[in-house]
């Protein structure tokens, strides 16, 4: 933190609230002279907001807060002009309010630090305890005979109840023990069969394992033979999945005109990090546990035991309003159709069915219309494009909404 300070110019904190910026504000606000900057984004929906968490930070260190709150017309209006700023579909709805915090900071500042790397580098994502009970019991698993297996699979999983039967399918009760299965397809936003079914046939013929997970594959296996399972799945989540958030970061800070550092990412850091036993950073479903335990006297209680929130986006809950009318305009017009890229039947299902709430389809909703947008901007050479907002509802409606 303090070799990230050095500057000729004024320095910020992007602040979530959440431990891994936390902890770098508690550091930075120690260092400097004056009252540190922060800078924080949410969303109008409570659910979606983590600014309690923020000002309790900020308050606590004596920083100089900063926020803004951002609503669905500010995330639609923006988002094509972001697909041009990242030159490639977003991946990530959470670019858009990365965005808008770049926006505000670059007021004030033309330097901040942010917390990305610390979930690679210390077990941060509740899916590595969550993958690594799944992966041992896996393997005791395997010694059940498999004709045993086989009825399990065949006859009482497809028996289970709703939420029993979603997490079962996620199991090793459902799946091969393979790294492609359990941990990499299993946590992706989009399995392979559920993208295989969105795409026409051209290209559901080649949404393979190896296409998808064989870099990974390759990045899981490169470790020695000294490194444990938790350590692959650090190394491989650092040479892809982290590849992609500091590209989110970068491209939206610098959309600005802002810079940003990565404290954790120093490279003695990782060296450090990497080379420290399992159990100083996953201990069983609490994670990142060395670092809570060294900023465990800058910090409030509450911000070391909070939940994750991970930046939340509503898409999915805008993709139930007026905005899944948007979303079919982009995904089912004529000119989609005809690129020959998706199933049409299968998109239109989608959409009715996350509209319905049989059926949980943010990512592939977000994925789709990215793909979509990316494509006229850039393939199709029409530039930036608009989204028209869907129309307000009448007064009627809006009447009998509130009844």
């Amino acid at each position: 933190v303090r070799i990230r300070l050095m500057a000729d110019v004024p320095l910020g904190m992007f602040l979530s609230g959440g431990l891994d910026s936390s902890a770098i504000a508690a550091l930075m606000a120690g260092m400097i002279d004056r009252p540190l900057k922060t800078f924080s984004v949410a969303f109008k929906q409570r659910a979606f907001s983590e600014l309690d968490y923020a000002r309790q930070v900020s308050t606590a260190i004596g920083a100089e807060a900063h926020e803004i709150v951002i609503d669905d017309q500010d995330f639609f209006g923006a988002l094509p002009r972001l697909i041009w700023h990242e030159d490639e579909p977003v991946a990530h709805p959470s670019s858009v309010p990365l965005y808008f915090v770049s926006d505000l900071a670059a007021k004030h500042v033309k330097v901040v630090l942010t917390g990305e790397g610390s979930d690679e580098l210390l077990a941060g994502y509740g899916k590595y305890p969550r993958a690594l009970v799944n992966w041992r019991a896996g393997g005791a698993y395997s010694a059940v005979p498999e004709a045993l297996r086989g009825f399990v699979a065949n006859s009482v999983l497809p028996q289970l109840p709703g939420k029993f039967a979603r997490y079962a399918r996620r199991s090793f009760l459902a799946m091969p023990r393979t790294p492609e299965a359990m941990f990499f397809d299993n946590f992706a936003s989009i399995g392979l069969k559920r993208q295989s079914a969105l795409l026409a046939p051209a290209f559901a013929a080649v949404s393979t394992d190896e296409r998808a997970y064989g870099p990974s594959r390759a990045y899981f296996d490169k470790p020695n033979g000294a490194s444990t399972t938790l350590d692959r799945l650090l190394y491989t989540d650092m040479k892809t999945y982290l590849v992609e958030l500091l590209m989110k970061q970068d491209q939206m800070s610098m959309a600005a005109s802002l810079e940003s550092r990565v404290p954790f990412l120093d490279h003695k850091l990782v060296e450090f990090a990497s080379a420290l036993p399992a159990r100083l950073k996953l201990r069983g479903f609490k994670t990142k546990w060395i670092l809570r335990e060294a900023v465990r006297s800058l910090l409030p209680p509450e911000i070391l035991t909070r939940k994750k929130m991970g930046f939340p986006v509503p898409f999915g809950l805008w993709m139930r309003n007026g905005w899944q009318g948007v979303a079919r305009d982009v995904l089912l017009d004529k000119r989609t159709r005809e690129r020959g890229i998706i199933e049409p039947n299968a998109v239109e299902a989608l959409l009715s069915a996350h509209v319905d709430g049989r059926q949980e389809g943010t990512d592939a909703i977000w994925s789709l219309m990215n793909l979509e947008l990316w494509y006229r901007t850039f393939i199709d050479g029409e530039g930036v494009q608009s989204l028209s907002a869907p129309a307000a509802p009448s007064a009627t409606a809006s009447a009998g909404a509130a009844a």
